[in-house]
């Protein structure tokens, strides 16, 4: 299990433009989340990292939809050599994990490549204006490290964006499985 750490876009940054294929079929894009606070996550079905903090994920998406958030999760990675991330496994594991929040396929990883995404899971916290304040991990929970599972950062966060307060500056990054990425794609970013 590689553990590959977020690249901490830089504070500031406006949100990068999507618009992508969900789960079932319906085209979902970043303006249907306008003057809303938006948490776009990078996440797959078989990464240990993803599957550890699953349960709360879906809970995450439970506390703060109905409060007026934005929640996209972001699948992009190679289907061809990891199957088990294919759009059709993903709307097994949305409904297996009980995702509320629409489950997107970046087939031709460019969304990942415009976030700069470097591991699932990888989270963006935007706020009304979509502007990043936070990016990082989800807490500080790993598989094997008995820390519990509870989202205590990005809700910290979530809640300071919707309190409408600073969000603090201190952010660590996520750590988890690399992107997989096609042969001959991968980011420069690196």
């Amino acid at each position: 299990m590689a553990m590959t750490p977020s690249t901490m876009l830089a504070l500031g940054t406006p949100a990068p433009d999507f618009k992508l294929p969900d789960i079932g079929g319906k085209s979902v894009s970043l303006t249907d989340f306008r003057g809303k606070p938006m948490v776009v996550m990078f996440i797959c079905n078989h990464c240990p990292f993803v599957k550890h903090i699953r349960a709360e994920l879906s809970k995450l998406g439970r506390d703060y939809q109905h409060r007026g958030v934005g929640i996209a999760a972001i699948c992009s990675n190679d289907v061809a050599n990891y199957p088990d991330d294919s759009p059709e496994k993903m709307k097994e594991e949305a409904r297996t994990a009980g995702y509320v929040f629409p489950y997107l396929y970046d087939e031709s990883q460019s969304v990942a490549k415009a976030y700069r995404a470097a591991c699932t899971p990888d989270f963006y916290l935007f706020d009304t204006e979509h502007r990043l304040v936070y990016r990082g991990q989800f807490d500080d929970s790993r598989p094997g490290n008995a820390l519990p599972v509870s989202g205590k950062d990005l809700r910290a966060a979530l809640d300071a964006v919707l309190s409408v307060k600073e969000v603090p500056q201190n952010q660590k990054p996520s750590i988890g499985c690399n992107i997989k990425w096609k042969t001959g794609e991968e980011p420069d970013y690196f």
